[in-house]
């Protein structure tokens, strides 16, 4: 095969190949897998689809062809001869013989544009597209919500980039009469969202896509798992989408803080936070990403720095103290991370392997890590000491928001103290600060803390931030943040709590609740 990709990739189309092995185990899959998805649901009626890229290690993946599943044929009944081959750009190559009454005519599935989507604009390896109930009724609990949202399910970790803690997003677009009609909207929302591996269709379904179809076939079910959750949770009046899955008094959750109560009137369950007869502010508690900084600065500038420079890092101070610490910390990371089965955890070989060898692994997981942005303390303490470097070099320049400086001056001469909370390690968060164009703004500051309190999607970690604090009531705290969900667990534990909303930042969930701000100069 590497003589024929060398050639061009016609060869791929040739009919020695079309009837090859490789192709013909990819239809097979395909065909055993619709199997399995009717069992679940997912593809009855002769409804939804899946379709493969021929994995072939002599071509790249970009060329590769093709399989995908015949329309309306029973999915349980599905043969190898069944399947449609498409090259790259969506040509039928291969098509199935006609069969008998009372089988209709073989017809390539509808969803063929949609796939092919996924493919061009995500690279994908496989993607399926199921009618499973739970994908329909999830997006008719909220008629008007363009998202689904939900936090801390162990299923989450099964989703690509997602961790327990993280917020996971999955937009929702509108159904139309025709499939192939959704193909623009599916699009957009693929581009919207580029972390997401799944769009949701509105009283229809659900596309899933993975880097291969074992990857695939894990998020769908995981997916699967977390619309059913979500549905049943709401059953018993809890809101999914919160830290706690907390049951809110005297109503049923409609999600996003908004409850029903007993007589029907739709209010929101948080409290209003313009309320002026509360205790008054005597600290305030920053994030920085998306609040006191630009999120492009840290995606942008910070983590490629840091992913370019790890290296030589590691090599230039391998020995010494602080280096050996932060590999002790990678070390416990990614034992933990190979034992939960993390995309791109990488085993660590022991010390005495050698110098090179532990380097090179190390590197390999700080890049999945920074890849998949994973909220860490072993690797935010690296980036941190990197970043130090950078600065010291002059290669980097902390940012904040031109609102931020005088904003500070004001609470300072205010007596209001004034605190950093963010996931980046304290490390990091001191240098930004101390290395802004307009100075050294760490004299307006009072502290740092970093997720060596708790997680920031944890009400208990604003709770230990509280008792750190000279303050009598956690409600004399005010806490800025960007994060729907950190402005939730916030709250549960007493903060006062305002949402920034700076360009770039991800949208809000519709009826949060919170009030917003952007710009500092509004507080």
């Amino acid at each position: 095969m590497a003589s024929a990709v060398a050639n061009g990739v016609s060869l791929l189309h040739s009919q020695a190949y079309l009837e090859s092995k490789v192709v013909n185990e990819t239809k097979a899959l395909v065909s055993d897998l619709c199997k399995q998805f009717y069992t679940l649901g997912w593809v009855s009626g002769t409804g939804g689809s899946i379709t493969i890229k021929v994995h072939d290690s002599a071509v790249p993946k970009p060329q590769q062809l093709i399989v995908m599943s015949p329309s309306g044929v029973q999915k349980e009944r599905m043969v190898p001869e069944d399947m449609y081959v498409l090259s790259v750009d969506g040509d039928v190559l291969a098509a199935p013989s006609p069969k008998p009454f009372p089988h209709k005519a073989p017809k390539c599935s509808d969803c063929g544009p949609l796939f092919m989507k996924a493919y061009k604009m995500r690279n994908a390896g496989a993607v399926i597209h199921s009618h499973g109930m739970e994908s329909c009724l999830v997006t008719m609990i909220h008629p008007q919500s363009k998202e689904f949202r939900i936090t801390h399910m162990e299923m989450i970790k099964g989703i690509q980039g997602h961790g327990y803690y993280d917020e996971l997003v999955v937009p929702i677009i509108e159904n139309t009469a025709q499939e192939s009609e959704l193909t623009e909207s599916l699009s957009e929302a693929i581009t919207a969202y580029p972390k997401s591996t799944a769009v949701l269709v509105r009283n229809h379904g659900i596309y899933v896509w993975g880097d291969s179809w074992i990857s695939a076939k894990t998020q769908a079910e995981c997916y699967h798992y977390l619309f059913d959750a979500a549905i049943k949770l709401n059953q018993l009046g809890l809101d999914w989408s919160s830290p706690s899955h907390g049951l809110l008094a005297n109503g049923i959750t409609l999600g996003g803080g908004w409850k029903r109560d007993i007589d029907g009137k739709v209010k929101s369950s948080i409290q209003n936070l313009d309320d002026s007869s509360g205790p008054s502010r005597q600290c305030i508690l920053l994030d920085i990403e998306g609040t006191t900084t630009p999120i492009s600065f840290v995606t942008d500038v910070l983590f490629p720095y840091a992913r370019d420079n790890v290296r030589n890092d590691l090599i230039s101070t391998y020995d010494s103290e602080e280096t050996q610490e932060d590999i002790k910390l990678l070390r416990a990371q990614v034992l933990e991370d190979l034992k939960e089965g993390v995309v791109g955890a990488r085993p660590i070989p022991p010390e005495d392997t050698g110098k090179d060898e532990v380097i090179a692994a190390l590197v390999a997981n700080v890049e999945a890590m920074i890849k998949a942005d994973r909220k860490i303390t072993a690797l935010k303490q690296l980036q941190g000491h990197i970043w130090r470097t950078g600065y010291e070099k002059n290669e980097l320049q902390g940012v904040v928001f031109d609102d931020v400086p005088k904003a500070l001056a004001k609470w300072h001469d205010l007596g209001i103290k004034v605190y950093i909370y963010s996931s980046g390690s304290r490390e990091a968060q001191r240098l930004i600060f101390g290395n802004t164009k307009f100075g050294d703004l760490r004299t307006y500051l009072c502290g740092f803390f970093d997720t060596m309190v708790g997680n920031k999607r944890e009400s208990r970690s604003y709770s230990e931030i509280y008792q750190s604090l000279g303050v009598d009531k956690p409600s004399q705290i005010l806490f800025l943040t960007d994060v729907y969900q950190e402005a939730v667990a916030a709250k549960a534990a007493g903060l006062e709590v305002i949402i920034s909303v700076r360009p770039g930042n991800a949208p809000l969930p519709e009826n949060h609740g919170f009030k917003t701000i952007t710009s500092f100069s509004e507080i």
